[in-house]
């Protein structure tokens, strides 16, 4: 089966929308692992006057993250699923967030235009059909030295950690998505994580987008070695680096 992309990934994802909490509940560690990337952007105390970008939002699972460890934090959340988008939209919100809906490659378009902060990416990139070019848009929207976290099932390219995506895959999730009338997004989902890039690659995409600092980070339990965080910076102007 090949990948969904575009408009029938975001289809796929707007019926997948009302089951979607309930099955990455059943995720271990699944919220944890998002507060702890969160976490990673090493920004300093509550977030009060920093804005935050949330690119691929979902039904807000990253946005909670980010509210949760930056509290103070002004967030702007971006999905293309207008299904996601209203799920999201309707969480209990501490404070407001504001919602787009929008692409990632057509921010400008929907009035999302920085600079930001912080840009944070859950489970984003390998659902795109140019994730050099969400990567190149990140850049652009950051402020100078602004810190970049992508959070993303990256194999670590160690036939043991592809064989236990490929077991939970096969075993658990995709029987329970058919049974929900999803089994075509989570079988993309499955396969796209394999196509993917491994964590090592990740990190020299990030590198080759014009980022700085990059380091790749390990996620604790089942998905150690699957889940990793990339964290990066954005150069200051005039370091030499090609900033649009």
């Amino acid at each position: 089966m090949p990948l969904l992309r575009d408009a029938d990934l975001t289809a796929a994802f707007d019926h997948a929308a009302r089951s979607y909490d309930t099955l990455v509940a059943a995720n271990p560690g699944y919220h944890a692992h998002l507060r702890r990337s969160a976490r990673r952007l090493c920004l300093p105390g509550d977030g009060r006057g920093l804005n935050l970008l949330d690119l691929g939002c979902g039904t807000g699972a990253s946005t909670a993250a980010l509210a949760a460890v930056l509290p103070g934090a002004e967030i702007t959340a971006v999905d293309a699923s207008p299904g996601m988008l209203r799920r999201a939209a309707r969480r209990p919100w501490p404070r407001p967030v504001r919602f787009v809906h929008a692409p990632v490659e057509h921010l400008a378009d929907a009035g999302v235009t920085g600079p930001f902060d912080a840009v944070f990416a859950a489970y984003l990139l390998r659902n795109t059909a140019d994730p050099d070019a969400v990567l190149a848009s990140a850049l652009r929207l950051l402020a100078p030295h602004g810190r970049l976290a992508v959070h993303e099932y990256a194999l670590s390219g160690r036939a043991a950690h592809r064989a236990v995506w490929n077991a939970v895959c096969g075993g658990l999730v995709l029987p329970v998505a058919a049974l929900l009338g999803d089994g075509a997004l989570y079988r993309h989902l499955r396969r796209s994580v394999i196509a993917f890039d491994t964590a090592e690659q990740l990190g020299e995409r990030v590198r080759r987008a014009g980022f700085e600092r990059v380091r790749v980070l390990p996620l604790p339990g089942w998905q150690t070695g699957i889940t990793h965080t990339v964290v990066a910076r954005r150069p200051s102007a005039g370091t030499g680096e090609v900033l649009r």
